[in-house]
């Protein structure tokens, strides 16, 4: 497994209960920020495998990517999370999950 998927895996276990993160959020977190495309791709290869809590990611509208009843699946488990989904959207401000990034001194 390479750098990149071990990083985006292990940021996506790090997704708090009840807060999301985009695919780009991960991207950049993982020191790849044109590379959203990717965090899916390994999102759809690794969820079962790793146990990743996949249901916690989304687009950068704040939307569930998803459609049919996977969609709907994330919908609910987000739900069940206590996320509000108000006109198809989550509002990241309430509950995006945004950790420093590693390496970052974040001391003024």
């Amino acid at each position: 497994m390479d750098p990149f998927t071990k990083d985006v895996i292990h940021i996506i276990k790090t997704i708090p209960f009840g807060k999301v993160m985009t695919y780009g959020q991960i991207a950049f977190m993982a020191h790849k920020p044109f590379a959203a495309r990717q965090v899916a791709w390994i999102l759809h290869a690794m969820s079962l495998k790793e146990s990743l809590p996949w249901h916690r990611v989304i687009n950068a509208k704040g939307q569930i990517s998803l459609g049919g009843e996977m969609g709907l699946i994330q919908q609910s488990r987000l739900i069940d999370e206590g996320v509000q989904i108000i006109n198809k959207r989550i509002n990241l401000s309430i509950y995006g999950y945004q950790p420093e990034r590693e390496g970052e001194d974040n001391e003024d």
